[in-house]
């Protein structure tokens, strides 16, 4: 299937000179030519706690509607919460559903979930120091069962309302390694369960190994052996380039196409083959400076890699 692209509207809230707003955003990713947007659900841009009526949520679908465009997922704001270290999951379950209700108010098929913890919960990091703020670390089969018994009923939630759990992971949180990933996906044993694919995360984890609790863990083959490996478990996919590098939050660089080290050649087939279930692309350009000149010139990186491998 032709694929549609969009980009995290995330891209624009954090290292701007001020935050752009989403009445700015969706016009202006109209005119670079993105066929919709994937929404950051947090801090000044539409989120239910800013926006809690029907009224509310529907003015704002109606914004990239109107202009010919569709939202390709949600990123929930869930980092308050203690997945892994909470005494239950009631906290973490009632934020997760308000944001999938807000899904359904706006139509958005895909939720991105993450771990929320540190990886030092389940280990000692290398080169790193203990957080200040790590109350204790936890069994890593405790913390796994944890973890995925709560995504378990969050996927069979999701899946009645018609919105797929898609789990983000990388290296600023816990369950970071690949042998993790498939674990996770196992325990969990869901169909409405799937990873977000991020290439730039996909190169920490798979060939840097960074932040690995207990050390570090790579794939011989890389991005490309790990997008083989989860064939048919990729329920988004965000691609960005990577340097390497860990940025100010400890969690992957998401440097724009061409300014970093990833030979998509490489992997892309091994991705397209790996396959998805809807026809989106969409970059994720987090934390980057100068969001509109470096979204420009992603728009043209992604749409050579449509016209490629899409």
């Amino acid at each position: 299937m032709a694929k549609r692209t969009s980009i995290g509207t995330w891209a624009f809230l954090f290292n701007q000179e001020k935050p752009i707003t989403f009445e700015e955003i969706v016009p202006g990713l109209k005119k670079l030519g993105f066929d919709g947007l994937e929404l950051g659900g947090f801090d000044i841009h539409p989120n239910p706690d800013l926006m809690k009526t029907a009224e509310e949520r529907a003015k704002v679908r109606e914004m990239w509607e109107s202009c010919g465009m569709g939202c390709s997922g949600l990123a929930a704001d869930l980092w308050a919460e203690h997945l892994i270290t909470a005494p239950d999951n009631t906290s973490y379950m009632t934020a997760f559903r308000k944001n999938l209700q807000f899904c359904n108010d706006l139509g958005i098929s895909v939720i991105r979930v993450d771990a929320t913890e540190d990886p030092w919960v389940l280990g000692d990091i290398e080169g790193e120091t203990r957080p200040d703020d790590l109350a204790a670390q936890v069994d890593y089969e405790t913390a796994l069962k944890t973890v995925s018994d709560t995504w378990r009923l969050c996927a069979q939630e999701a899946a009645d309302a018609g919105v797929r759990v898609v789990w983000e992971f990388e290296p600023g949180f816990a369950f970071n390694k690949p042998s993790d990933v498939f674990r996770v996906l196992d325990a969990v044993n869901h169909d409405n369960f799937m990873t977000m694919f991020d290439t730039c995360h996909a190169d920490d984890v798979a060939v840097q190994g960074q932040r690995h609790p207990g050390g570090k863990e790579t794939l011989p083959g890389g991005i490309r052996e790990l997008a083989e490996r989860l064939k048919g478990k990729i329920g988004r996919l965000h691609l960005i380039d990577s340097d390497g590098t860990l940025n100010e939050h400890k969690t992957s660089t998401h440097p724009p196409f061409g300014e970093g080290h990833l030979d998509f050649d490489e992997f892309m087939p091994a991705i397209a083959a790996a396959g998805c279930p809807d026809d989106w692309w969409t970059i994720d350009l987090c934390f980057w400076p100068n969001a509109w000149d470096a979204t420009e010139k992603c728009k043209k990186g992604l749409d050579e890699l449509v016209a490629k491998y899409g």
